[in-house]
């Protein structure tokens, strides 16, 4: 496989550190609100990156943080007059309903940044001794141009960065791009004792401590989105490497942006929605299905008319998984002399999927796989076929699907005995001429949200899309 590393702008073959294991990061959210449609973009596209590393034989330890201490926490709990704690358990547990309504697994581990405090002050006193690092009346600095390879990652020069860009300037800085590493405490804020007084982290070195507990001082793979390479994924990689001695990470990988209606999504220009707003009005997985369709390191535009085509498209893919139910309901014993060939035609369809997916996680063209594949399948079963052939090709749409993390909220199962039976009693009612009954069946079907399709093998019901 070959990724895209942002630290040397090309694409490289993936060789872990050790042999068959990935050890993997990703930026989690600052848990103070409920996530936006853009966070949830790394968010499903690196559970599925996770899912194919394991799909492909490595075992994955992956760790995904929240930060639960920072100035836009300590705001909410001052407007809504709780405590930080209390605001940050409230949206991890928010953030759960929606990473689970999106179909993504849960990391190996989920740290917070206020578990790790101690390693947080290990690291900053590491940087202090060795001179990258400053106290000032309680708050500690990284000395940013003692970093000879401060900007590799975003690739601009130290002189060429602008100060007055995302940089927080303050008269206790010996350089305006110095960086802070501990906070002193303000008067009614979360503090904890450290060499320098009491005072909290700064942003950047959360991620780093939580890497070097979870994973060791050099990882495989650290991910997030295209907005955190400068300047929190730069100040990582200072910070780490200058404690260390040693690289950081060896693969960068960042997902791009998201414009809704072909404009930057802010709340100035109200057009800002959270994940749970659309999910409410168009289900969690055509959310997922708009992040995967298109290459991870691409723009991608949100618009109520590409929802609504990824909801047209996620149900051409259900239909063939129904497809198939009703065709195994309905199989035969006898293999067809073609079949063994039609197999072929479908392990085809998954050596195409391997290939886009090794190039970079293309997504885009691992989804066009999968419908080449629901159409060959589609053609095949259309007339009867046998339970091994069948069973074949379930078993291989499921495990492509299942790499993609889509068709997850299939129908609930336990209503099939039910719909069977209502379907029965509506064909005996047909058989009768009793069609007063058979309607008021349909009809009751219907309020189920079960669809009714007569073909030459029998009925076949979904549920409504």
């Amino acid at each position: 496989m070959k990724v895209y590393n942002t630290l040397t702008r090309q694409k490289e073959e993936l060789i872990p550190i050790t042999p068959g294991e990935i050890k993997m990061y990703a930026c989690g959210p600052t848990v103070y609100n409920y996530i936006h449609i853009g966070n949830a973009r790394p968010i499903c596209v690196f559970d599925v990156l996770r899912r194919y590393l394991e799909y492909r034989g490595n075992k994955v330890t992956f760790v995904q943080n929240f930060t639960d201490i920072d100035d836009k926490l300590i705001k909410k709990a001052n407007e809504e007059g709780i405590t930080v704690a209390e605001v940050a358990a409230r949206y991890i547990e928010e953030y759960k309903i929606d990473a689970t309504g999106l179909g993504v697994r849960e990391a190996t581990y989920h740290p917070k940044a206020t578990e790790n405090v101690d390693e947080i002050i290990h690291i900053v006193e590491q940087l202090v001794e060795k001179g990258f690092a400053y106290a000032k009346n309680g708050d500690v600095y990284f000395r940013t141009k003692k970093d000879p390879g401060y900007g590799k990652l975003s690739h601009m020069p130290l002189e060429e960065l602008d100060a007055g860009n995302r940089i927080d300037v303050s008269e206790q800085k010996e350089d305006a791009m110095d960086f802070v590493l501990w906070k002193a405490a303000k008067p009614g804020e979360p503090a904890w004792e450290s060499p320098w007084g009491m005072g909290r982290p700064g942003w950047h070195i959360e991620c780093t401590a939580m890497i070097r507990k979870y994973l060791g001082e050099t990882i495989d793979i650290h991910c997030g989105g295209q907005d955190l390479i400068f300047p929190h994924h730069e100040n990582e990689i200072a910070q780490a490497e200058c404690c260390s001695g040693k690289d950081y990470v060896h693969y960068w990988m960042h997902n791009g942006y998201i414009n809704v209606d072909n404009r930057k999504m802010s709340k100035s220009l109200n057009n800002f929605f959270t994940t749970r707003d659309v999910a409410n009005k168009f289900g969690y997985e055509p959310i997922k299905f708009m992040m995967l369709q298109a290459h991870y390191r691409s723009p991608i535009n949100y618009s109520i008319e590409v929802i609504e085509q990824c909801q047209a498209a996620l149900a051409r893919l259900h239909t063939c998984r129904d497809n198939l139910d009703f065709a195994l309901k309905n199989a035969i014993d006898t293999v067809g002399e073609d079949e063994a060939e039609l197999k072929k035609q479908l392990e085809a369809r998954r050596e195409q999927f391997i290939t886009a997916m090794d190039d970079d996680l293309n997504t885009a063209d691992g989804i066009a796989a999968l419908f080449d594949m629901a159409r060959d399948i589609n053609t095949v079963i259309a007339e009867p076929r046998s339970k091994d052939y069948l069973e074949f090709a379930a078993a291989l749409f499921d495990e492509l699907t299942d790499v993609l993390g889509l068709l997850y909220n299939r129908k609930n199962q336990s209503i099939d005995a039910e719909v069977e039976a209502l379907i029965e009693q509506r064909q005996e009612a047909r058989k009768n001429k009793d069609f007063k009954t058979a309607d008021e069946i349909r009809d009751k079907l219907k309020d189920m949200g079960v669809v009714l399709e007569d073909t030459p093998q029998g009925v076949k019901w979904s549920l409504a899309k």
